[in-house]
């Protein structure tokens, strides 16, 4: 995200080149491919100024020339086309998971030049540390880079970074990884910069970048699997709260809810089809999904996973029907709280249970006309498990950009 300028900035010639040149390289990006005069069409600077700033970007290595167009019969000389040049630094998104490790490398337009997925193995978090830095610099070096070409890495993982302590707190799923000093632990193994952000958050800006929230003004991205967690995301920039825990639905507390009487179970939970005190997490979680199907009778030994107990739902099973039934009521409560306080225009479902849109989605918005008038547009995420990493990959190219700026145009 681009600072302020500071107000009381002195203003000298360099200050206005350096603005100048932004100006021309923000056009570029917009863009795509064009010419000096589009250029000054479109920003407003005179042909002179965006020749020369053109000329100072392209010496910076910021700025390459992709070809020529003709101008037509009797209009002078072929026009030069310009682009800004992506290969002028390179990032890494990494997603950490309880399972898995994600890895891509990518250029300053976000495109994809290298990924690698890996179990995640690791014991300690100082181990994780290490998997996680040894697998970028491999994926780095898969794609032809020298690990000096990479700018910026943003991580993502359960939990919330402190900005004042930049501990990560509450990545319960992750143990060790909030301890002191971790964050330094990766900056020096990496080498570059870093950010470690909420998986929801970069979830949610890896489906505003690249998925289903693509255009939408606001939109939140309601993360359930493992654990439950949002994004936000309000005019392309992510929502993150004072101190980085907005969208942490799932430390609401939750009250005895009435639930369909079809979908009540027959035993293990209370009889009257409400769903018991406990945090919403406690009630919409993939371990959540596990426990109401051993609770309304399927066999422990074929349902050990949420997923198990959505393919038997798709396999026609009537009690995993009933389970998917009643966890889609769940969730129109969490849906319903998002739109009462954020007013959203679209809600996007993700995570392992979420990615379930075939079987949620239906009850789910029967039960949200239930429960409010306040009824945003639900769908399934169209970037599934990747949507972390693109997440992880969009913020940390954005951040890559301005540092490549700085550092060529004032280094």
């Amino acid at each position: 995200m681009r600072p302020p300028v500071p107000a009381a900035r002195p203003w000298h010639r360099g200050v206005l080149r350096s603005f100048n040149e932004r100006t021309l390289l923000d056009a570029l990006r917009a863009a795509g491919t064009t010419s000096r005069a589009e250029l000054a069409r479109a920003t407003g600077l005179s042909k002179p100024t965006v020749s020369t700033a053109l000329a100072s970007l392209e010496r910076a290595g910021l700025v390459r020339r992709t070809g020529e167009v003709a101008r037509g019969r009797g209009r002078g000389r072929a026009a030069v086309l310009y682009e800004a040049d992506p290969r002028a630094g390179y990032v890494i998104g990494v997603d950490v998971g309880r399972r898995w490790l994600r890895v891509a490398a990518a250029d300053l337009d976000g495109t994809v030049v290298g990924r690698r997925d890996a179990p995640n193995t690791a014991r300690t978090a100082d181990a994780m540390v290490r998997d996680a830095a040894r697998l970028a610099r491999a994926v780095a070096a898969a794609a032809g880079l020298d690990w000096q070409q990479v700018v910026h890495t943003v991580v993502g993982s359960p939990g919330v970074t402190d900005p004042g302590t930049h501990q990560v707190r509450y990545a319960v799923n992750l143990p060790g990884w909030g301890r002191s000093g971790l964050l330094e632990r990766l900056r020096a193994e990496l080498g570059t910069g870093l950010d470690v952000r909420n998986d929801a958050n970069l979830a949610a800006l890896g489906e505003y970048a690249r998925g289903a929230g693509q255009g939408t003004r606001l939109f939140a991205y309601l993360w359930v699997g493992t654990g439950l967690g949002a994004g936000i995301v309000s005019d392309g920039k992510l929502l993150t709260g004072g101190r980085g825990a907005a969208g942490e639905i799932a430390y609401l507390p939750l009250f005895p809810l009435p639930e369909p009487a079809e979908a009540a179970p027959p035993a293990g939970e209370p009889a009257d089809g409400t769903v018991p005190r406990g945090s919403l997490e406690d009630a919409v979680s993939a371990g959540a999904v596990v426990r109401l199907a051993h609770a309304m009778g399927m066999p422990a030994d074929t349902t050990r996973t949420a997923k198990d107990v959505f393919a038997a739902a798709r396999a026609d099973d009537p009690t995993a029907r009933r389970v998917v039934a009643r966890e889609a009521v769940r969730l129109a409560h969490a849906v319903a709280a998002l739109a009462a306080v954020l007013d959203p225009e679209l809600v996007v479902l993700g995570g392992g249970v979420g990615r379930n849109g075939d079987l949620l989605l239906a009850p789910l918005r029967e039960a949200l006309r239930e429960l409010t008038p306040l009824r945003p547009r639900v769908v399934s995420s169209s970037l599934g498990d990747d949507a972390v990493l693109l997440g992880a990959v969009a913020m940390a190219a954005e951040a890559a950009r301005e540092r490549v700026f700085d550092t060529r145009t004032h280094g």
